[in-house]
């Protein structure tokens, strides 16, 4: 989309949300508004909703419930059939106040802003509805109407868990009705490869009240992430980098050295050792630094690459919790890069050239943002932070490839290049990350000696490519639908003899698979050989071998290939040959 739909789609949305708000008073009456943005794929609206009266319990909060929500959208459709005005109005901050006097979280909102120097706060009006807001908005209702109002969740007032718990309804709306029609159709493709339930009906991973937001891997979902993992030190070793391990505990003092204690403190988990603190590693970073400080390197060391599977553990709030894609504990597919200030641009496109490679293996496409400082809480001196942005920009030039800037959106150390996939059908998902940074050598006070027999700084790039290996491995079940291609498949053949008697020639052929090291399964039960056929495909299990008496015969098997159906007898060893090659080129 061009900027101009962007902007256009987003004051629809915006206007909607409004809408969704009047409806929404319109019906619970006495309710208090927080705020309804524009998000991503829609919008939504926070409500303190009056409490309600109970015969047990006295007065009780009251919630929304699915069945509210059709009825907020007849009274949504009923505002927009009146073809209403948005009208803007401006006022002073104490006027405002004044004017939200029954609004607590209006007030707050424009205290804020009154705070933060605003002469003026603006309001729109529609209809009955009026709202603090900066707008813009559509000019009347009449420009609305192709909506869907999506999900009810709780949410605490300014994402802090002290304040109240509000109820949040998400929304979506567009210009035309095809539009809307074509994003709930993709809703209902991706809700197919949910990968919350494929990892169920696949038996890869599951999450239990005793650990939330740890998951635990099953042995199929294991088979899986050893394959990610043998791929990615194979790429690696190629590339040049030797890999490192660093403890998943260290003393907070190292943390303060870092930077991440004063800027990262509420996501970490802390704990004490022989009375020192010490916190559980959110990152990988500082550990790789020490490894690095123990040694005098050389100029002519450099670039030295090193990676880490690194398990790391952050504090996410319960209500953000998402499968795998949202976990407490995660590991992180992390390598930093020492290198000369020289040698910036030929290691970033280093990384991106990597970052092709793997990510073709498993057919995503990708596009390239650069984040630029952002305007509060950050380390480094202006001229860093300008070298090291400069060096980032000059790699991106250089690979002809079109990037989007986002600015003010890098880290708290240095600017990042982020790399967002395409998966197959066409959601993005955010990765691969590359930051360059010139910031913690310098809190580390790391060196290497130059050829002129100075000690110099050396440039430092953090980079990811799984990016958390859990979250990848959740969207790559959502790309394939749960259909992995062979070389990722816990089982990448199944057995199938008609009846008892073709039994030992089935186990041969399973035993010849086996040596060979194809994941291969015999299933001889007494089941149908039609129920038992079903049940390799419910399994999503690429190859189903099928064997009879014309197969013991000519020594052959009868291939059903996933996707593609029946492909007729072939010989045992000319199959076996064939699986093996797809499997080791990662067809």
């Amino acid at each position: 989309m061009s900027k101009q739909t962007n902007e256009e789609l987003d004051k629809i949305r915006h206007s909607t949300s409004h809408i969704m708000a009047y409806a929404v008073k319109e019906l619970f009456g006495d309710v208090k508004f927080a705020i309804g943005p524009t998000i991503e794929e829609g919008f939504y609206y926070d409500f303190d909703l009056p409490a309600v009266a109970s015969e047990k319990e006295g007065l009780i909060p009251q919630t929304f419930s699915p069945e509210d929500l059709k009825k907020i959208e007849k009274k949504m459709e009923e505002i927009i059939k009146k073809k209403l005005e948005f009208i803007r109005s401006e006022m002073s901050p104490k006027d405002a106040i004044a004017k939200m006097d029954s609004q607590p979280y209006k007030q707050e909102l424009i205290k804020d802003l009154e705070k933060a120097g605003e002469k003026t706060v603006s309001f729109y009006k529609v209809g009955e509805f009026e709202d603090l807001c900066r707008g813009p908005h559509v000019e009347t209702t009449k420009e609305l109407g192709h909506f869907k109002l999506m999900k009810i969740a709780g949410a605490y007032w300014r994402g802090d868990e002290k304040n109240k718990m509000l109820q949040r309804i998400y929304g979506t709306a567009f210009a035309t009705k095809d539009e809307l029609q074509k994003y709930l159709k993709l809703l209902e493709e991706a809700e197919k490869r949910d990968h919350k339930k494929l990892g169920k009906e696949l038996d890869l991973f599951s999450f239990h009240d005793e650990g939330p937001g740890f998951p635990f891997f099953k042995p199929n979902g294991m088979i899986i992430w050893n394959e990610l993992l043998d791929f990615w030190h194979k790429m690696h070793t190629e590339a040049g980098y030797q890999e490192v391990k660093t403890p998943i505990m260290l003393s907070r003092k190292l943390w303060e050295v870092s930077g991440h204690w004063m800027n990262y403190r509420e996501n970490m988990y802390e704990s004490k050792i022989d009375y020192m603190e010490f916190v559980i590693k959110p990152m990988n970073c500082p550990g790789g630094m020490l490894i690095y400080s123990e040694d005098i390197h050389s100029y002519k060391e450099l670039p030295i690459r090193m990676g880490e599977i690194g398990l790391v553990h952050r504090h996410e709030l319960s209500g953000v919790l998402s499968g795998l894609f949202r976990v407490r504990v995660f590991h992180q597919d992390d390598a930093h890069i020492y290198m000369r200030p020289d040698q910036i641009k030929d290691e970033i496109l280093g990384v991106l050239n990597l970052i092709e490679k793997i990510y073709s293996v498993f057919g995503l496409s990708y596009h390239l943002e650069l984040s630029t400082r952002p305007e509060k809480s950050t380390i480094g001196t202006d001229e860093a932070w300008e070298t090291a942005t400069n060096g980032l920009r000059d790699a991106l030039n250089s690979t002809g490839k079109e990037y989007k800037i986002n600015e003010g959106d890098g880290a708290f150390y240095g600017p990042k290049i982020d790399i967002h996939i395409k998966d197959a059908i066409g959601r993005t998902w955010q990765c691969g990350t590359i930051q360059l940074d010139m910031n913690m050598p310098e809190r580390f006070n790391l060196n290497y000696i130059d050829s002129d027999g100075q000690e110099k700084r050396p440039v430092m790039i953090h980079r990811v490519i799984y990016g958390s290996v859990e979250r990848f491995f959740g969207i790559l079940i959502e790309h394939y639908a749960g259909a992995f291609p062979t070389w990722l498949s816990p089982i990448q053949a199944i057995i199938i003899p008609v009846s008892e008697k073709f039994a030992d020639y089935a186990k041969e052929v399973k035993e010849q698979m086996l040596s060979v090291g194809i994941r291969v399964e015999l299933d001889d039960s007494n089941e149908s050989l039609g129920k038992r056929v079903r049940n390799a495909e419910k399994q999503k299990v690429p190859y189903i071998l099928v064997i009879g008496e014309k197969e013991v015969e000519s020594k052959s098997v009868a291939v059903r290939k996933r996707g593609e159906g029946d492909l007729g007898a072939k010989k045992t060893d000319k199959f076996i040959e064939e699986i093996k090659k797809e499997i080791e080129e990662k067809k």
